[in-house]
């Protein structure tokens, strides 16, 4: 049933206006164009991360539901799952993560997060984007729980809700600083950022580009990345009581980024994780922000977006996955 923004279930989780700041040095180093950075790292559940606004909604209609266990999947250092652990012990719920690989000798990262925050962990072997959770779900209705499927990378119409709100978040900020955006710019992978963002752009009458740089060679399980875009756009859409409906034509996606693969380090993220660092004194993370802040820089570099134009990089997270890349981080591609 169609239900307006406002009146979805939605569980407090974050703290919000998350700040809009300008990267001087970063602009003045490039010599143009202006770069503005939504600061989504900073939504204050467990350091933070974009999940965190999915998750508000995910959360809320898991309590509508009398649900009392979380349970979803990905990669060993997924953002999502730790934010997801952190959402459950904040609400009272129970959380079980199906993560992909092996467990190690000793856990770092989002995966120390995960266990400190209290989640119980099931290992996957080579499957990452939570193939198990069926299976695990059925084990935990069998013994009484009532568990919550969270998706993949918390990305289904309720979880992209947290990025239709955030985009009248943005364009109120965008007004009180008096500035205009031509682009905006981040990490797109399992897509409900990138579906939300295109839904309240729409919605909320933000005029500029919602472009995404992909993160993974193989980013939807169904079809390919921009029919899945689509779908879920449509869906968020219809959830809402709309009847607009989207096609590719309100797609923009640079696909050209994604190196070795999900997860694998190369020069383009060491590059645009220290340029940051060393420049804004901000911190990016190894899988998807450093690849889109690369992408970014490299779609610069080739003259794509006007010297005097306006674009904002929406930072959606992720450090604590710095330091298990120590060493691919610190190395150099000969």
């Amino acid at each position: 049933m169609p239900i307006p923004l406002n009146q979805q279930p939605r569980a407090s989780l974050g703290y919000f206006p998350t700040p809009l700041i300008e990267l001087t040095r970063l602009s003045r180093h490039l010599g143009g164009p202006r770069i503005l950075m939504k600061r989504d790292d900073q939504t204050g559940l467990a350091l933070g991360g974009n999940k965190t606004r999915k998750l508000e909604y995910l959360v809320g209609a898991a309590l509508a539901q009398g649900c009392d266990t979380l349970i979803t999947g990905g990669a060993a250092q997924s953002n999502h799952c730790r934010q997801t652990a952190a959402a459950a012990a904040a609400s009272g719920l129970e959380c079980h993560l199906v993560l992909g690989g092996e467990a190690p000798d000793m856990p770092g990262g989002n995966l120390l997060l995960d266990q400190l925050l209290g989640a119980q962990i099931h290992w996957s072997g080579e499957l990452r984007k939570g193939e198990r959770i069926p299976e695990i779900a059925a084990q935990l209705k069998a013994a009484g729980r009532k568990p919550y499927i969270v998706p993949y990378g918390g990305s289904n119409a309720v979880g992209a809700l947290g990025y239709v709100n955030a985009a009248a978040e943005l364009k109120s900020q965008l007004a009180e600083q008096n500035l205009s955006i031509s682009h905006m710019v981040f990490a797109s992978s399992s897509g409900g950022t990138h579906a939300g963002l295109i839904v309240g752009t729409h919605q909320f009458g933000l005029d500029c580009e919602v472009m995404g740089i992909t993160i993974d060679k193989d980013e939807a399980g169904d079809g390919p990345y921009p029919e899945h875009l689509c779908q879920l756009a449509n869906e968020t859409s219809a959830l809402l009581g709309s009847e607009y409906r989207y096609d590719q034509t309100a797609i923009t996606l640079q696909d050209q980024f994604t190196g070795d693969g999900y997860g694998v380090v190369g020069e383009l993220e060491r590059h645009a994780i220290q340029l940051l660092a060393t420049q804004e004194g901000i911190l990016l993370d190894p899988v998807y922000t450093g690849r889109a802040m690369g992408g970014l820089l490299q779609l610069i570099d080739q003259g794509i977006f006007a010297k005097d134009e306006t674009l904002l990089f929406w930072h959606t997270g992720g450090s604590p996955a710095l330091f298990p890349y120590a060493a691919s981080l610190t190395r150099r591609d000969r």
